[in-house]
């Protein structure tokens, strides 16, 4: 298959990232992953994992642990999603996306045992794309002689496809609501979920929680015999300088950690990340602290409080959640001051949009509500109707591109733009900006 053939076969299974089925029995099903793993040679056996699951900061996070390891002179597989402008990015080697010509090849290389299993075990139900994903990605990572692999598990934990692996640590970012028609209604219940990935007598390094998470993952943790730190707790961080923070553990203390990506957030991230490798050095990895500052230092992660423009300030984030969007609040705030704001706003259609509209909207001198190409894109008008209920007047835009000009006739020099509710979103408003340039490693052959 070329790049463009692989695609396609991908996405001709069920894409429970379009497609909202919390009826289905099958949506979720762990065995098929097995199954065709096990055809393939298990290649999730020949490297050592890093298994991220939370509700936030996931990305983030796998990307500090990847850089960090990297630097440390291992070879590094990363798999994330979703994607903000090809699906290469999903699946990297040493910071470098899979080339169009291998993920073909490895799209041939898995294609027989996924007809295997669909032939061989009907009462698992079909594989899904993000299943089969994942098992070439493992693959590919297996196949390129991948030290370690750090995994960002996609909707939940438990039956997620990356549960496959057992991971050296398991690392859990902040857990809230996100996801509920699948997951659960409250906290607690998409804790058990997510946190259902810790394995037995684990490695656990977990982010500050709210105390419903707190109080399940504890209990996970403890009947499965594994070993919890928590930011927080076990482990301290502060900031020390404008983007530097001291994290402190049981142990040792790392000091002039650089963090890159703006935000007290990606700083509580970066926290989570150093205590994850500390941990992971538990188990015999040789990750230098030198080292460690220098991969963190290093990461960019497009789309994340990302400035594209100054005069006025242009700034993309992939909040899609009110935790998030709250987070992202304060950290316009802190960042860049009381500037006038003027929001391009745009979500998915099973967001909890007035959460959204709440965290954000009030701050706003204007709300200028658009949607993506995505088909799980919500309606302009359902959002903005719920953007109205506050003080800043509120117009409709067809298209990321025409909001983001719309935005832009509205702002003074010194105001500030934000495209946020969506990765989507956020994908379109950088390809608006930067054009071809908004895909750093866009070679596909």
């Amino acid at each position: 298959m070329n790049y463009a053939e692989a695609l396609a076969y991908l996405q001709s299974f069920t894409d429970y990232e379009q497609v909202l089925r919390p009826d289905d029995p099958n949506r979720f099903q762990l065995g098929r992953v097995v199954e065709l793993l096990g055809l393939l040679g298990h290649p999730e056996d020949r490297f050592g994992a890093l298994h991220v699951v939370g509700t936030k900061g996931k990305g983030s996070t796998a990307a500090m642990l990847a850089g960090a390891l990297q630097a440390s002179g291992h070879r590094v597989g990363l798999y994330i999603s979703p994607h903000l402008h090809t699906f290469r990015e999903r699946i990297r080697v040493d910071g470098r996306y899979i080339a169009g010509g291998a993920l073909g090849a490895m799209a041939e290389a898995v294609r027989p045992a996924v007809e295997r299993v669909h032939a061989e075990h009907p009462e698992l139900g079909r594989l899904t794309t993000f299943e089969v994903a994942t098992a070439l990605a493992l693959a590919y990572f297996a196949r390129e002689g991948a030290d370690y692999a750090v995994l960002e598990a996609g909707l939940g934990g438990r039956l997620d496809a990356t549960n496959v692996v057992r991971p050296l640590v398991t690392v859990l970012t902040p857990i809230g609501l996100d996801h509920t028609r699948y997951l659960g209604e409250s906290v607690a219940a998409i804790a058990r979920e997510k946190a259902a990935v810790i394995k037995p007598e684990g490695l656990v390094a977990s982010a500050a929680q709210q105390p419903e998470a707190r109080a399940v993952i504890e209990d996970l943790a403890a009947r499965a015999g594994a070993r919890l730190s928590f930011i927080g707790r076990e482990w301290q961080w502060e900031q020390s300088g404008a983007q530097t923070i001291v994290v402190r553990g049981p142990e040792r203390a790392y000091r002039k950690i650089t963090v890159p990506l703006l935000g007290k957030h990606q700083m509580e991230n970066a926290a989570l990340a150093v205590a994850a490798l500390d941990l992971l050095r538990q188990r015999g990895a040789v990750v230098a602290e030198a080292a460690m500052r220098r991969g963190i230092a290093a990461v960019r992660w497009p789309g994340r409080l990302e400035v594209l423009a100054e005069r006025p300030v242009l700034v993309v984030d992939g909040a899609h959640n009110p935790d998030s969007m709250r987070r992202l609040r304060e950290a316009l705030g802190a960042v860049f001051g009381r500037r006038r704001l003027i929001l391009v706003l745009g979500s998915s259609a099973d967001k909890d949009l007035a959460g959204i509209a709440a965290e954000i909207a009030p701050g706003a001198a204007w709300v200028i509500v658009t949607r993506s190409r995505h088909p799980r894109s919500a309606p302009p008008e359902r959002l903005a109707g719920l953007a109205a209920g506050y003080r800043a007047p509120v117009a409709t835009v067809e298209g990321v591109a025409a909001a983001l000009d719309r935005a832009r006739q509205l702002a003074g020099p010194d105001d500030l733009i934000c495209v946020t509710g969506s990765l989507f979103v956020v994908a379109e408003a950088r390809e608006a900006v930067l054009g071809a340039a908004a895909i750093d490693d866009n070679e596909e052959t």
